[in-house]
C-alpha cells in the first residue's frame, strides 16, 4: 500500500526549477514530522526540509534559500518548490513522515517511521 507518495520529479537544466508534490494523507494531519529527504547513488539519505506540526521549518544548508517546503491543508500535501536547481541536486527524493518528539523534528532518517517510494530529480549542467 502506498501511504506517502511522491510527484514532481524530472529533468531540469541547472538553474531551473521544479515543485515536488507529497501526497500524505492523513500524516498531515496530528503531531507528525514531515520531511523530503534525497539520497544519490553512493551517497548517504540526508535531509532537505522538514516540516514540523507546529508549522517550524528546517533546511539543509545546502538548499536554504532556494527550497521552500510546505503543507497544504486542503490537499493534504507535503510540496517542495525548488529554484535555481544544481546538478549537486540531482537525487532521488523520498517524502517521510514521523511521530513530532516533545523536543522538536530530527534530522536523522531513522526518526520517521513512514517513507514514499521516491521521485527522481535530474539536474545537468
Amino acid at each position: 500500500q502506498v501511504l506517502l507518495a511522491e510527484s514532481g520529479g524530472g529533468s531540469v537544466q541547472a538553474g531551473g526549477s521544479l515543485r515536488l508534490s507529497c501526497a500524505a494523507g492523513g500524516y498531515a494531519r496530528g503531531r507528525n514530522c514531515m520531511a523530503w529527504f534525497r539520497q544519490a547513488p553512493g551517497k548517504e539519505r540526508e535531509m532537505v526540509a522538514i516540516h514540523g506540526s507546529d508549522g517550524r521549518v528546517t533546511y539543509a544548508d545546502s538548499v536554504k534559500g532556494r527550497f521552500t517546503i510546505s503543507r497544504d491543508n486542503t490537499r493534504n500535501t507535503l510540496d517542495l518548490q525548488m529554484y535555481s536547481l544544481k546538478p549537486e541536486d540531482t537525487a532521488m527524493y523520498y517524502c517521510a513522515a514521523g511521530v513530532q518528539p516533545w523536543s522538536g523534528c530530527l534530522v536523522q532518517s531513522r526518526e520517521y517511521t513512514t517513507w514514499g517510494q521516491g521521485t527522481q530529480v535530474t539536474v545537468s549542467s
